[in-house]
């Protein structure tokens, strides 16, 4: 199970996700939480492979999570409207594409935002975004992975909007759109495989040139936008029986009240959520055993792992030739960025120099 968990490793991306491991020991950011190979690509990837871009914007990751109490969401808080919300918005997963990812669906053009905003408010509403995220990566992933027997970290998503135009796209649903995308950008990076906008008319066409001028390259070239015939699209990738029939597939979900309040998938089989909760014990005694940061033997074991040297001083050596083009470009990553502090330090020292300048003039002329 957790090779299929694991899934297969690419050597290219396995060297420089080891690289990014290392660069991150040396300053003591690697908390053994989030340690993990397909987090560390996530990041890298979305930083097109740059280690101290890719570096960057892992740290204020933790940080974000450290100051929002993304933990403490996970245990604590309860969406007890939700629901409520899903009569104003209606969202939510429901069933797996032909290749075993979490399918997601939104209907924007049925959203009443007046509606939406008296059963809930924005913040609790971004909370709850996030619980959401954190279940995808800690549940519906894992258990997809399970059932698909490879391993699955993106989602196949679609956007109804039918009827949406620029009407739509209020001060408030704009906050909306722009905390969520901020966060879904910056914090769950590369989660998505593909996203397919259907029943697009010219109205939400003019509104799509406002909104794409927020979304990054990599995340717009994942997306499909739509007309009225999108069916044929949709079964190329999506099973019927996984398709709601309002978006043309055999789906009902009646003993749920509806497809996007059933939360179809894997994720609710009772074998493998078991095998996961069993999964995430080790893993939870694995971390208080090892506290916060990754031991310097965790972050050699991806490398080492399988290795078995007749003579122990053979073994250590040939671990300390494989890691060293890793450690060669971590410390390259950690040079780079530390000329970079330099270089504006020393910018700032020339700015302090000619203030300081300019006031020994200013004195000298209040002297006179």
């Amino acid at each position: 199970m957790e090779l299929i968990l694991e899934g297969t490793h690419d050597p290219k991306d396995e060297q420089i996700v080891q690289s990014f491991r290392e660069l991150l020991f040396l300053e003591g950011q690697l908390p053994a939480k989030h340690n993990d190979y397909h987090t560390l690509l996530r990041f890298l990837r979305m930083r097109d492979f740059d280690l101290s871009k890719a570096k960057e914007m892992f740290l204020k990751y933790l940080q974000w999570r450290k100051d929002y109490g993304v933990d403490a969401i996970q245990r604590e808080f309860k969406f007890v409207e939700l629901t409520e919300v899903k009569k104003c918005y209606p969202h939510g997963f429901h069933g797996v594409d032909r290749s075993g990812r979490p399918v997601y669906i939104e209907r924007i053009g049925l959203v009443d935002l007046n509606a939406l905003l008296q059963v809930t408010n924005i913040d609790r509403f971004v909370k709850y975004h996030v619980s959401e995220q954190e279940k995808t990566l800690n549940l519906r992933f894992p258990a997809s992975s399970i059932a698909a027997k490879r391993h699955i970290a993106s989602t196949t998503s679609i956007l109804d909007v039918k009827g949406v135009g620029m009407s739509n796209f209020s001060k408030p649903a704009r906050y909306l759109f722009m905390e969520i995308q901020k966060i879904d950008s910056n914090y769950y990076p590369e989660t998505l495989n593909r996203l397919f906008i259907i029943n697009a008319g010219s109205g939400f066409r003019m509104l799509w040139k406002v909104i794409k001028a927020f979304m990054d390259a990599r995340t717009l070239a994942k997306i499909n936008v739509l007309g009225y015939n999108y069916l044929s699209n949709l079964i190329e990738v999506i099973d019927p029986s996984n398709l709601p029939t309002f978006l043309g597939g055999n789906c009902t979900c009646a003993d749920y009240g509806g497809c996007l309040l059933s939360d179809k998938g894997p994720w609710n089989n009772p074998e493998i959520t078991e095998m996961l909760q069993a999964v995430c014990a080790t893993e939870e005694a694995n971390y208080e055993g090892n506290g916060d940061l990754a031991s310097e033997d965790a972050l050699l074991h991806d490398v080492d792992d399988g290795e078995n040297n007749e003579n122990l001083r053979n073994g250590e050596r040939a671990k300390s030739d494989r890691l060293a083009p890793q450690k060669i470009m971590a410390l390259e990553a950690a040079l780079a960025d530390t000329n970079k502090k330099i270089d504006a330090l020393e910018v700032a020292l020339e700015d302090t120099k000619m203030v300081l300048k300019g006031l020994g003039q200013h004195i000298k002329d209040l002297r006179v």
